[in-house]
């Protein structure tokens, strides 16, 4: 009861000023009241799919629950899992090492950073981390029901590629070599909405290779990337990174908690057994080194070459977020550490668990303030209502071409551009991404369709543009001449819809075939079924796996 209360805690201090009605928008978390399941959820769309199945899942859940409310669900159920998860995977009896373990893992730069930044994705794969490593032991063990904990485990990780990675790398690792072929397949089967549409896509896997360096991790202080990425943090945007992380003493407390970590790892081994434990660390490592190849010089290269050539390359931009894999054996070995040397002396154990607040405070009360909900304009629904009641042709053009948005209704912060989540149909955004000094190439063969057109002064309908939208009181240039002669069908302080008088003619795009793609869906919505049902029968009446190898292994 007390590490759930812990975990509780946890989550209640960091988002106690959002668990109010409206939404938090920051960076890439954008989120309205209800989403279409548009074909760009399911990767069908022209661009890669960096947002599937996510995309899909949001859409359904917002048919059934208001927008907000599932944003809040979905970022306290992470941080309330995260911290949990990881006091119930520590091999020991006492609360308190839970407890130690729970604040490491909950309260860490790489929760702060992605919270911020908006990744909630990455913040669940992080959560079910936990989840997932205790699964793979009990696969390791054969203990009852095993593979479908698995399964289980891995459905709320996968929603986007990177989360995908990292969670089947860790249960691949847990689970052991002898149990890879049922963890490798069900990898392969629950992460096939989003590989399967990215492998068909047209445009083909390469990414600009410009986003490694755009994208790398960075020191966020004098012990540089290494030191940063040792602490959970490092992430590439510095607007996301928490005062406290600057902190001179910041390295200096690090590098203390990951030595304790480093020896706390050898009673891990011994409780676990060495090879799971070893495993675990050299995931952890190899998290570790991944996310810093982009910032050394040598290994800038390498992963430029990786990105641009090799298909699904770009999966490695932001490459900090594989540190995730060092979060674990980082939290359990500090926990396990601590309980050897402290034994029962309480206040030595309640110190290690308050460190990780204390060297990270602006975590607390919405990141020190930078996040809180707001309601949208109601200029909003009302475009919305007007585009979803003509039956015309047409997708939406989003003016001014800029991939983010600042409005003053939302206190000028930084966030994606909310248009393609608000229409029944498909949204043109700008996909080219400043940053690092310099413009990352986009993804979208569309998006690039739509500004020849612009640049040529073609004409918008033959384009395929049904509908120009133009968001007032945010930066970015626009063009007037896009709009002179097209009727404006609303007019509010925030939004003017626009709609294009000329014939719309078909677009042309190339996308994914989509029977592949649907029976990839179906394919991990059945194994999903599949483990569900798993569990909820008794012992012995449904089996996963064939050649007398059973779910209740």
């Amino acid at each position: 009861m007390a590490l759930v209360i812990v975990a509780a805690l946890i989550a209640i201090a960091v988002l106690a000023p959002v668990l109010v009605p409206g939404f938090v928008l920051t960076y890439d978390m954008v989120f309205t009241p209800s989403m279409s399941l548009v074909p760009d959820a399911l990767g069908l769309g022209s661009a890669l799919p960096r947002s599937v199945p996510a995309d899909a899942v949001i859409a359904l859940a917002t048919g059934v629950l208001p927008g907000d409310l599932v944003q809040k669900i979905i970022l306290a159920a992470a941080l309330f899992a995260g911290a949990l998860g990881a006091g119930r995977l520590v091999p020991t009896d006492s609360t308190w090492t839970r407890v130690i373990a729970a604040t490491a893992y909950g309260w860490s730069g790489y929760v702060a950073e992605r919270l911020v930044i908006g990744h909630w994705p990455l913040l669940l794969s992080y959560a079910c981390l936990p989840w997932i490593a205790a699964a793979g032991l009990a696969m390791r063990r054969r203990e009852p029901k095993a593979t479908a904990r698995l399964i289980l485990a891995l459905a709320p990780a996968v929603l986007t590629p990177p989360g995908g990675l990292i969670a089947a790398a860790v249960a691949i690792t847990t689970a052991g070599a002898r149990r890879a072929w049922i963890t490798v397949g069900i990898a392969v089967v629950i992460n096939a909405p989003w590989w399967v549409p990215s492998v068909l896509n047209p445009a083909g896997g390469g990414s600009d290779p410009f986003g490694v360096t755009a994208f790398a991790s960075r020191a966020e202080s004098w012990g540089g990337p290494v030191t940063s990425l040792l602490g959970l943090g490092g992430i590439w945007n510095s607007a996301t990174v928490p005062a406290s992380r600057t902190s001179p003493i910041a390295p200096l407390l690090i590098l203390a908690m990951v030595a304790v970590a480093l020896y706390g790892m050898r009673e891990l081994a011994r409780r676990w057994g060495p090879r799971p434990a070893i495993g675990l660390l050299l995931l952890g490592a190899f998290g570790v080194l991944v996310a810093a190849l982009g910032a050394l010089p040598v290994g800038e290269d390498v992963m430029r070459w990786t990105v641009a050539n090799v298909p699904g390359g770009g999966l490695l931009r932001d490459a900090q977020k594989f540190v995730a894999w060092w979060a674990l054996p980082l939290a359990i070995g500090f926990a396990l550490a601590v309980e050897t040397v402290a034994k029962r002396r309480v206040v030595l154990l309640a110190a290690a668990a308050a460190l990780p607040v204390a060297m990270l405070p602006d975590l607390a009360w919405g990141a020190a303030g930078r996040l809180e909900a707001v309601d949208y304009p109601d200029d909003w629904e009302r475009v919305r209502a007007v585009v979803a009641a003509d039956d015309r042709p047409g997708d939406v053009l989003a003016l001014p071409l800029s991939t983010f948005r600042k409005f003053d209704w939302n206190d000028r912060r930084t966030q994606l551009d909310p248009a393609p989540r608000w229409f029944d149909r498909p949204t043109v955004i700008e996909d080219l991404l400043p940053a690092g000094g310099g413009v990352v190439r986009g993804e979208d063969p569309r998006a690039e369709q739509v500004r020849a057109a612009i640049a040529s002064r073609k004409p918008l309908g033959q384009a395929g543009i049904g509908w120009v939208l133009v968001e007032h009181g945010t930066p970015g240039p626009l063009d007037q001449s896009i709009v002179d002669g097209l009727p404006a069908v609303h007019s509010g302080q925030w939004l003017t819809l626009y709609r294009v008088p000329d014939p719309v003619a078909p677009v042309e795009v190339r996308t994914p075939p989509k029977a592949p793609v649907l029976v990839a869906d179906f394919a991990a919505l059945a194994l999903i079924a599949a483990g569900l049902l798993s569990r909820v029968l008794p012992a012995g009446r449904f089996n996963l796996t064939r050649r007398g190898v059973r779910s209740e292994e």
